[in-house]
């Protein structure tokens, strides 16, 4: 009796074979699977890497806050190991350091471009659909995987998030590796397997810190459910993971928190100098509460647009990665549904409880998070999505026979129809063809899949090759009425350019924030009070060093993007550069990360991301400045203070700046010589 998704279990465990053979497999794939499994996983990867990397160089620095650290990895080691803004160490980055890690040896081999930072995130998007389509493949079969893979790959969201150089790439990589890793420990109960993947999720602490641990109540509970062996043995292994996940995480911390202030850069992102602060507060539940001293804009109670199971779907999110959601959620009731009553260590059921969870997890904390949200979060939904598609629709397919499931696919199909075609509506005027073609497409084939009485055809000759061809086809068409709308903005995505600290995938949606008639990119309503505050006549928000956004889409208008100096600014700087510390000071890590670009020396980023941290202090840009250190002071900064308080050294020393040196303008910009 030929098995399902929903019941295969396959053997593991055999003698590893001969280097010949495994050369030989990886070009054939395995046995068991059918001959177009391999060609098409390959064609899969190599058409992600074309949309991953095609014109990639387009978008320049991205965001240049974390290509300027990148580039200060790339000077100096012990930048490279904490994270700095800068070579000369004056303030981390507010993250650890593990992305820069991966762009900061890229710079070192390929030196400073924007290929050198950008290749290894797609590289890294790449990697997470393989090893998606490896783990679900290993359940649920190879047709299961690349449905996965593709679903992933297309992800609106993922193809930004992957040719950008935020850490979320490595966040997603490392969370797919800690899923692979928790599907083989069910499998033979190896505690090595769990350790594994308590380390990637560790690791992922040092990319984007406790978004990390959002996954950890799926893994955890569905080995401590699910897996093989006593359940003494098994809070045993989820205790060894427990371990690897904070030493693969504590490792760093704990250097960073015992070496003296005085021989490190400040902790970027905190009040105290602390990364425990940074990890438990602005980075933490600061999140969950809206709570989060020293940032700019949002407050609690959802200032950061509204909250609710609603937010995954809106304007601002839905065209991220909501396209298939629904279709998850209802593939995810089906899968939990069919396997109710099977053993506890079925491994069907524990693929879903898996993904499932992490799915619902997340959605629900980024649902409900009252701090800074960022539509491009979002991407760490896109794993779970596609899995649960994979999964889902590939088991009800095959016993399609069953009325009741087969019009499950068929309203599945259904629902996503409708829904692509509400998401098409948000923006009319973009491409307003698709908008039909998806609905009628999508309504046609979920009839086609309920409609036909499969089993009287099947008896009556369809079993044969034409009818084999037949449900083929439909299948195909299925997935594509599915995938044309998240393949159409997964498409504008690649063709766009993108920079700044909030980017956002697909056309611009009326009514997002950062769409039309949504204001600024990031903020409702309006520029977030706070901004550019305390500067002085001709120096307040909005001016920065020149041109910014170089018509790249992103950024709060491209108020997040950093500036493109003059070249006049540029040669001046470069001036007896070898001479200072930094050639130049300016408020705001975004008014810095720019001129560091285009000088390639270090410029001091006067209260970090928002220019609300207390770093330098006043006495100590005093001192810098009575030591010679730092060259220039540059005008038009364009944060400082944040309306969730926080410190306002940067407005002192503005404010002290001004009454004690003499302003010149060089190429459009207000520039202070310290020195004089």
């Amino acid at each position: 009796m030929t098995t399902t998704p929903f019941e295969r279990s396959r053997s593991r465990g055999l003698p590893m074979a001969p280097a010949s053979e495994r050369l030989a497999r990886l070009v054939r794939g395995r046995a068991e699977d059918p001959a177009w499994a391999r060609p098409s996983l390959l064609g899969l990867l190599a058409a992600t890497a074309l949309l991953y990397l095609w014109g990639l160089g387009a978008s320049g620095w991205a965001n240049d806050f974390y290509s300027a650290a990148a580039q200060a990895a790339s000077q100096s080691w012990k930048a490279f190991f904490f994270g700095s803004s800068d070579a000369a160490n004056s303030i981390t980055v507010d993250k650890p350091p593990a992305a820069l890690w991966v762009m900061g040896l890229s710079a070192r081999l390929f030196e400073v471009n924007a290929w050198s930072l950008l290749v290894p995130q797609a590289l890294m998007g790449v990697a997470t659909v393989g090893l998606l389509y490896a783990t679900v493949r290993r359940w649920f079969g190879p047709a299961a995987g690349l449905v996965a893979g593709a679903v992933m790959a297309l992800t609106p969201v993922a193809v930004l998030m992957f040719r950008f150089n935020n850490p979320d790439a490595l966040l997603v990589l490392l969370l797919v590796a800690g899923a692979y890793a928790c599907v083989r420990v069910l499998e033979g109960g190896a505690t090595g397997w769990l350790v594994l993947a308590g380390a990637c999720v560790g690791f992922g602490f040092l990319a984007k810190q406790l978004q990390t641990l959002l996954v950890v109540p799926a893994f955890a509970l569905v080995h401590l459910y699910a897996g093989p062996g006593s359940l003494v043995r098994r809070l045993g292994q989820l205790l060894a993971a427990g371990a690897a996940m904070v030493a693969a995480a504590g490792w760093w911390v704990a250097i960073v928190t015992l070496t003296p202030a005085s021989m490190r850069p400040y902790i970027g992102g905190s009040q105290t100098n602390s990364v425990l602060e940074l990890t438990f507060g602005y980075n933490g539940f600061g999140r969950l509460t809206g709570n989060e001293t020293g940032s700019v804009g949002g407050a609690p109670g959802g200032g950061w647009g509204p909250t609710g199971w609603t937010r995954m779907f809106g304007a601002e999110a839905g065209g991220q990665v909501a396209w298939l959601l629904p279709a998850a959620l209802l593939l995810l009731a089906a899968g939990l549904w069919i396997t109710r009553r099977a053993p506890r260590t079925n491994r069907a059921r524990a693929g879903f409880l898996l993904w499932g969870g992490w799915l619902v997890v997340t959605v629900a904390v980024f649902s409900f998070m009252q701090g800074i949200f960022h539509a491009y979060y979002t991407v760490a939904l896109a794993p779970a999505i596609g899995a649960l598609v994979g999964m889902g629709a590939t088991g009800l397919w095959e016993v399609r026979r069953h009325p009741v499931l087969r019009w499950w696919l068929a309203g599945t199909v259904a629902v996503t129809a409708v829904w692509s075609y509400l998401l098409l509506r948000r923006t009319p005027d973009w491409h307003p063809g698709l908008t039909p073609l998806v609905l009628v497409g999508g309504l046609v084939v979920a009839g086609l899949i309920g409609g036909l009485p499969w089993q009287e055809r099947l008896r009556a000759g369809w079993a044969g090759p034409g009818g084999r061809r037949a449900a083929m086809a439909v299948a195909i068409a299925g997935l594509l009425v599915a995938l044309v709308g998240p393949a159409a903005y997964a498409l504008d995505t690649a063709a766009t350019p993108h920079g700044g600290a909030i980017p956002s995938a697909g056309p611009d949606v009326p009514g997002a924030r950062g769409g039309p008639g949504g204001g600024p990119r990031g903020f409702r309503g309006g520029i977030p009070p706070g901004f550019g505050q305390g500067f002085g006549p001709g120096q307040g928000f909005g001016q920065g060093f020149g041109p910014g956004g170089g018509g790249r889409r992103g950024g709060l208008g491209g108020l997040l993007d950093g500036a493109t100096p003059d070249a006049e600014l540029v040669a001046l700087l470069q001036q007896d550069a070898d001479r200072y510390s930094w050639v130049a000071a300016a408020v705001g890590s975004n008014s810095a990360a720019g001129v560091q670009l285009a000088t390639g020396d270090p410029v001091m980023a006067i209260g970090g991301f928002n220019g609300s941290d207390p770093s330098p202090t006043l006495a100590q840009f005093q001192q810098y400045v009575a030591e010679g250190r730092i060259h220039y002071f540059l005008g038009g900064g364009r944060m400082g203070g944040g309306s969730m308080g926080g410190s306002d050294t940067a407005r002192q020393i503005s404010a002290w700046v001004q009454a004690s040196f003499t302003a010149t303008s060089v190429g459009g910009t207000t520039v202070y010589d310290l020195t004089s």
